[in-house]
């Protein structure tokens, strides 16, 4: 595992981050960790967020085959006012 070094970090920084540790109960490394890992996607999570968009504009451009089970407000419109 890599280890990572950060200097001249600003104070009013440093404070918030040391702040958010601990309210989250971590040390200020475990809270700098936590943060990278919500923020910065691993190669894996871009490649499940890509295949994850190209499923949905695959969805988008299907074509239903059939107007559903239900009728158009047109429809509905016109058997109300035959009534």
């Amino acid at each position: 595992m890599a280890t990572l070094y950060v200097e001249n970090v600003p104070d009013n920084l440093y404070k918030a981050l040391r702040h958010r540790a601990k309210s989250h109960r971590r040390s200020i490394a475990a809270e700098v960790l936590a943060l990278l890992e919500e923020n910065i996607p691993t190669e894996t999570e871009l490649r499940a967020r890509e295949e994850l968009f190209q499923r949905m504009l695959r969805m988008r451009e299907e074509i239903p085959q059939s107007k559903g089970p239900f009728p158009s407000a047109e429809e509905m419109i016109r058997e109300d006012r035959e009534r």
